[in-house]
């Protein structure tokens, strides 16, 4: 039976759904991962199908307007200037990766659609094959509470009324796509235009569509007013330290003194990857402790740095984190995840978007400082966050523990039971 996810963004955006794939898989699913091109060899390197999108949208974000947008992106205003720089080139882009996906989803035959919010044709694609469709996300965004305000919406303690109200906001930004989906509804799959078509929670005939969210309860607790088809199941986490071998240098940087504090900002560069990398050697030499830096943020090179840091391309967290001290990273819920579970106390710099939320989220938990926005890093502020996370023992106890609960979580295995259960549902419904 063939199972289809297709899902859109960066690494940190694609990484779970191989993961759950390969869950999915390992039940007895062919898995096909529709996303952008570039993310082609990771997936069938992990032994699933893949399902062609353009890399139109990565190649948008990466280019000189799309991270000018990026370091904009502060806020409720940051986030509606961003919308607006790239609007026209985004809406063309989205046209097309729907179709896209309609078509990878015809090859794939599948008996279940999961899907990204980000993907706007999954759940109709679903739809027109007749099949169980399911959200899945790696962040609470779309699903409304009054515990909370969506996840890249401003973090004011105001109370219920502003929270739900913030979900609000949400939908109307997707609402600008409603025009555009319904169009590919009528024009491509012959569906009837629908309100609401860009996000949507319901299939047309009243069922709740699940929404499955890779997150631990331990930490962002799934909240009491959800309705009961919204689930927190676990982090999916896609291990690979097992089958890696670390560089030479690496083994003997780490064995020639205390563990490090890693600092890595994922795909995030801003407009001056310089400047952090000033910032970053000039706190860790402040706080005297040693570094280890994920270069494929900034592009440093690693003669620029002193004995004290060492520059690393890339590792698998899991093999990488329990072997530091500390991380500081932007707060991209895949690092944090992976911080976290690893036991370590977290430093979270943050662009946009989810990582504010996360930042918040490890500061309430008592497991990190505040989380300093990336406009106002400073190398004093840094140094401060710094010397906090490798020198306060409360600090670094109450991380220990959420990382030994985090770890006996199977994050994977319950989203795949919560999955077979919808399929088994709907497949029984459609057979009497």
């Amino acid at each position: 039976m063939n199972i289809f996810i297709v899902t859109l963004g960066s690494r940190g955006e694609v990484q779970p759904y191989v993961a759950l794939g390969k869950g999915l898989q390992a039940a007895g699913y062919t898995v096909t991962v529709c996303t952008s091109a570039s993310f082609e060899p990771f997936i069938t390197g992990h032994g699933l199908r893949y399902g062609y999108l353009s890399n139109d949208l990565i190649d948008l974000m990466d280019s000189a307007a799309g991270r000018d947008a990026m370091e904009d992106t502060v806020g409720v205003f940051g986030a509606i200037r961003t919308t607006m720089k790239l609007a026209r080139r985004a809406n063309e882009i989205n046209r097309q990766l729907m179709h896209e996906t309609w078509t990878a989803a015809q090859i794939a035959a599948p008996a279940m659609v999961i899907s990204h919010p980000k993907a706007l044709a999954g759940t109709h694609v679903a739809e027109k094959l007749g099949v169980p469709a399911a959200i899945a996300l790696p962040v609470p965004l779309i699903v409304a509470t009054g515990e909370f305000p969506a996840t890249g919406m401003p973090l004011l303690a105001l109370g219920h009324a502003y929270n739900r109200l913030t979900y609000q906001a949400i939908a109307l930004g997707y609402g600008m796509y409603d025009k555009m989906v319904n169009l590919f509804r009528q024009e491509t799959l012959g569906l009837p235009a629908i309100r609401g078509a860009a996000i949507r929670l319901k299939m047309p005939d009243g069922s709740p569509i699940p929404v499955l969210h890779g997150v631990s309860n331990y930490v962002s607790p799934r909240p009491i007013d959800w309705p009961a088809h919204v689930y927190n199941t676990g982090y999916w986490f896609l291990d690979q330290g097992a089958d890696w071998t670390p560089p030479t240098d690496l083994q003997r940087f780490l064995a020639a003194g205390a563990p490090p504090v890693y600092v890595g900002f994922g795909s995030m560069a801003g407009r001056n990857p310089q400047r952090l990398t000033r910032i970053v050697i000039e706190a860790l030499q402040r706080a005297n402790v040693r570094g280890l830096i994920a270069t494929g943020w900034g592009g440093m090179n690693a003669g620029d740095l002193p004995g004290s840091i060492f520059a690393l391309e890339q590792a698998p967290h899991d093999w990488l984190l329990p072997r530091v001290a500390a991380v500081v990273h932007h707060g991209g819920a895949g690092t944090t995840a992976a911080g976290l579970r690893a036991g370590r106390p977290t430093v979270i710099c943050s662009f946009f978007a989810d990582q504010p939320y996360w930042g918040q989220r490890v500061h309430a938990l008592g497991v990190g400082p505040k989380s300093i926005p990336q406009k106002r890093l400073t190398a004093e502020g840094l140094t401060a966050a710094i010397v906090e996370v490798t020198r306060d023992q409360a600090m670094r106890g109450r991380a220990a523990e959420l990382g030994a609960r985090i770890s006996k979580e199977d994050g994977i295995g319950n989203a795949v039971a919560l999955l077979e259960r919808e399929l088994g549902q709907k497949l029984r419904s459609t057979q009497r």
